[in-house]
């Protein structure tokens, strides 16, 4: 249930202001808020989410304890890296219809993302990845959804970048912490 409710919140949090999210709210403002995109994007989050959670419980298995500690260390300041990269997504010229090519950008982007970096590291810290992935996935769509009704404009007007460095600091000092411990033992 802790690894549920982590992934949970902490994805959907990492998520608001993501590449995926803004390039979903682009392709929503473009193409008037059609049900297909929220389909592919809703699709593309529960398989990303399934997938890095995987990943994570299938390295760390086969890892000793502490190596597998330091993996979750890795992968939460791969996390905090990729959170305090700037997001800069380019305006379409003339948006593509192709729900293929949609899915494939936004799994590309997803696959990539902080977000996807703590579902890897929960996964990897679970006793059962499912727990990390059905939170991750759940926290992935409602990102999804999010970014689809709300559209480009209305996220612009956000303070996103402000709250990305913010949790950047957060799950990068988190990262440090369980690297160090990992490595010295002094939790």
């Amino acid at each position: 249930m802790d690894v549920f409710l982590l992934a949970l919140i902490l994805t959907f949090l990492i998520a608001l202001g993501g590449r995926e999210q803004l390039i979903i709210a682009q392709f929503s403002t473009a193409t008037g808020r059609n049900v297909p995109l929220l389909i592919i994007g809703i699709a593309c989050a529960a398989v990303t989410a399934a997938v890095m959670a995987y990943a994570g419980a299938s390295l760390a298995g086969i890892l000793p304890r502490r190596a597998a500690e330091m993996l979750v260390a890795f992968a939460l300041i791969a996390a905090a890296v990729e959170l305090a990269w700037p997001v800069k997504i380019k305006p379409m010229q003339e948006p593509t219809r192709s729900y293929v090519a949609i899915g494939a950008v936004v799994v590309f982007r997803q696959m990539q993302d902080a977000a996807r970096f703590a579902i890897f590291a929960l996964g990897a810290w679970a006793v059962f990845p499912t727990t990390a992935l059905l939170g991750g996935a759940i926290a992935g769509v409602a990102a999804v959804i999010l970014g689809w009704s709300l559209g480009l404009d209305a996220l612009k007007k956000m303070p996103l970048r402000t709250i990305r460095l913010v949790f950047a600091l957060c799950v990068g000092i988190s990262g440090i912490v369980i690297g160090l411990n990992a490595r010295f033992q002094f939790l």
